[in-house]
């Protein structure tokens, strides 16, 4: 697997390093020892499917506070996103600063996004599925969003979204957060 760090610390583009044959190819997608060898935390306690049946649909930005914040590993195993991640940690240099990485099932490229980050994306063609490995338990209680079009963070979309849940429309911008929360 190929690390590349982003702009964000703590922020990695893993792509898989195919051994191709007559018959095809493998490639790893996941080992501790390389992820704990470029710092990143291994665990998983859990791991999720988010089909999508229309292009432009939007999720996010979902996060998890203390203490289940989690990590997240994210690949797109059919169609593509645009995905997005904003540096919610107050004492990072990078607070409130965003990227955004194509995934596709074309790429097999995966973001791993550390603690302390929101996470949205949105589907580039119907028939889009997303594979999420996450270090911590979904816990209700510590689950969290921002809206998608938060003015503070100035994300810039590929498109106008066209399908996303009543939750997610009902977020509070950044401005109305605690710190940690």
């Amino acid at each position: 697997m190929r690390f590349t760090e982003t702009r964000l610390n703590g922020v990695f583009i893993i792509e898989p390093e195919p051994i191709e044959d007559e018959r095809g190819f493998f490639a790893r997608t996941f080992c501790i020892r390389e992820f704990k060898a470029h710092g990143l935390d291994p665990c998983v306690a859990q791991s999720s499917l988010s089909y999508n049946k229309k292009k432009g649909t939007l999720r996010g930005m979902h996060y998890q506070i203390p203490p289940n914040e989690e990590t997240k590993l994210v690949r797109c195993t059919s169609g593509s996103i645009y995905d997005v991640i904003v540096d919610l940690r107050p004492t990072s240099s990078t607070f409130k600063r965003w990227i955004s990485v194509v995934l596709t099932e074309e790429n097999r490229t995966m973001l791993y996004i550390p603690k302390g980050f929101a996470h949205g994306f949105q589907t580039l063609e119907d028939e889009t599925e997303v594979f999420y490995q996450m270090s911590e338990f979904f816990d209700p209680a510590c689950a969290r969003g921002l809206p998608w079009d938060d003015a503070t963070l100035s994300i810039s979309w590929l498109m106008q979204p066209t399908v996303i849940s009543r939750k997610d429309q009902s977020f509070l911008p950044l401005t109305f957060h605690r710190a940690g929360d």
